[in-house]
């Protein structure tokens, strides 16, 4: 892995963001210290689309509500 100083990544910021997705990554040294690391992005990262997504099990068991927002909010406000 790649080891480079908060210095040369503000000089070269996109030149080293390329090279850490071409490599394992890049580890960022403060003073010598690992501070931060990149590491190359992959498909599985993106996750899946919105119009993908289900529903949580339960979710559609909840109870429906008939008015808006605002009267439920106010309704549990008031509740407490």
């Amino acid at each position: 892995m790649l080891k480079i100083t908060i210095s040369d990544l503000h000089m070269k910021t996109g030149d080293w963001v390329r090279k850490a997705s071409r490599a394992e990554g890049i580890v960022v040294l403060d003073r010598r210290q690992p501070s931060a690391k990149t590491i190359p992005f992959t498909p599985e990262d993106q996750g899946i689309s919105f119009a993908e997504r289900k529903f949580v099990k339960g979710f559609t068991d909840l109870p429906k509500k008939r008015h808006n927002s605002i009267v439920c909010l106010s309704e549990d406000r008031d509740r407490t």
